[in-house]
């Protein structure tokens, strides 16, 4: 017997979405080898964050078709229309010092950009973590944590990628875009977890072994939007420079016009190209 889930979900895509789906496509050791999938939810960090509590292991996934409290930087709230999106949030329990975990959210981007070229796009990551095709933004990145007696406890890294959406409000237009506005086609959104889980992996193994970027910092500067171009740092007295690659802890390098060179932390200033928003 068809579900309602299933029936709605080959009328929309061609493709069924769901636990079992997603679960069949991640090939990996621990990353996302526990699947949740809800047709709707409050957002999948806050449901991971429950799971952690409750004793989940590292690499539990969660994923959900509509998020009634889905947030993205700086609190923003953010809703997708259902049956377009990949949402997940996956559960890790890091053994390093609260103050590398940030870090996580650079390399949960690479995974993502990884993946997405897989699927035959040209990517590339606007500093520090937003995955860009066409010069908009394709995905949104939100790295949680809970620290007891001064130790992680858990990290929750929250993705919303953008797959079949064929329209964005119009003050999106010129700052977002999805797979199939890019391709004129319709993807399987099934595959796409396994694909980032299978890359992400393999970056946060390499990031743990040294807690820094020292292991992947020339490949993601490789894909790096900002790479040796100008850019405006919105600190709280603003300055102009030129984007010159990262540091292994995942800062910025920005070089202002008196040659100075500035190392720019994600938490505290936002950086935009001058010209787009790339």
């Amino acid at each position: 017997m068809i579900s309602e889930k299933e029936s709605y979900e080959e009328i929309v895509t061609g493709s069924i979405y769901n636990e079992t789906t997603i679960a069949d496509q991640i090939h990996t050791k621990w990353a996302g080898k526990t699947v949740h999938f809800a047709r709707e939810i409050d957002s999948t960090n806050l449901w991971i964050k429950r799971l952690a509590k409750e004793g989940a292991p590292e690499g539990t996934l969660a994923l959900a078709e509509f998020q009634s409290a889905g947030r993205g930087r700086l609190g923003r709230s953010w809703e997708v229309p259902e049956g377009t999106s990949v949402m997940m949030s996956i559960l890790l329990r890091p053994k390093f010092e609260p103050q590398y975990a940030p870090t996580l959210t650079l390399v949960m981007g690479m995974a993502v950009a990884k993946a997405v070229k897989s699927l035959g796009f040209d990517v590339s990551i606007k500093w520090p973590n937003d995955v860009v095709v066409s010069h908009k933004k394709i995905c949104g990145i939100l790295t949680e944590m809970g620290v007891r007696d001064g130790k992680i406890d858990y990290a929750v890294i929250g993705v919303g990628i953008n797959v079949n959406i064929k329209e964005f409000p119009e003050e999106m237009v010129d700052k977002a875009t999805s797979l199939y506005l890019e391709s004129g086609k319709e993807f399987d959104r099934s595959q796409i977890p396994g694909l980032v889980m299978e890359a992400f992996e393999k970056y946060y193994e390499k990031f743990a072994a040294t807690c820094d970027l020292s292991g992947l910092k020339e490949e993601y500067e490789s894909i790096l939007a900002n790479y040796n171009q100008p850019v405006r740092v919105l600190a709280k007295e603003p300055y102009e420079g030129v984007a010159r690659g990262i540091t292994d802890g995942g800062e910025l390098l920005v070089e202002k016009t008196d040659g100075t060179i500035v190392a720019v932390s994600a938490g505290e200033v936002s950086v935009r190209g001058l010209y787009s928003y790339v």
